[in-house]
């Protein structure tokens, strides 16, 4: 927890001040002031963002929805979930997940379960991500952006999407995180 230097308490962090060192509009670096929790000062440096979705998309024959396609800070084509960025017109997270499942695959999905939210790079951003389970799909044509040209989208039973992350071959985060949470819920 984050006190601000108002509210400091003893084992606590608190933020003394804090300054955008580069804001984007995807993310703000951040420097801030902090007083850690044995007393000392120190400068703490890290990424906010709006955070992100990720949406295991199954059909009436167990399959999930699975993209492919280069992925730029991981040079490299990555396997994932319909995922993306929370847009600050989002009113709600599962709004974000909808209009990104429909946007990457063409689906749109009649009933929606919030799976449970995931911390990533705890120590370096605030970034969350939020998996949805969406079933009763209809199936429509995607909408891709300019970077998503490369982005192929599969349909695989959700055993094998499953075996994908425990083979180290679905590295993100939010793709990891939600098909294990289907599995564990009994969804999957």
């Amino acid at each position: 927890m984050i006190h601000d230097a108002t509210g400091s308490r003893p084992g606590f962090w608190s933020r003394l001040t804090t300054t955008s060192m580069f804001r984007s509009p995807w993310f703000d670096a951040r420097r801030d002031t902090a007083v850690r929790p044995d007393g000392s000062t120190a400068l703490y440096d890290h990424v906010v963002s709006s955070g992100s979705v990720t949406v295991v998309a199954l059909d009436e024959r167990g399959s999930v929805a699975v993209t492919r396609q280069w992925i730029y800070t991981h040079e490299g084509t990555q396997w994932r979930l319909p995922a993306g960025r929370i847009e600050p017109a989002d009113p709600l997270p599962e709004v974000a997940a909808r209009r990104e499942l429909r946007e990457e695959t063409g689906i749109s999905a009649r009933e929606w379960r919030h799976l449970g939210t995931i911390n990533c790079a705890d120590s370096f951003t605030n970034h969350r991500d939020h998996a949805f389970f969406a079933t009763g799909l209809r199936y429509g044509t995607a909408s891709l952006e300019p970077g998503e040209a490369d982005l192929e989208v599969h349909s695989l039973p959700f055993d094998q999407a499953l075996a994908l992350v425990v083979g180290g071959r679905m590295p993100h985060a939010g793709s990891s995180y939600a098909l294990l949470m289907a599995r564990a819920l009994g969804l999957g």
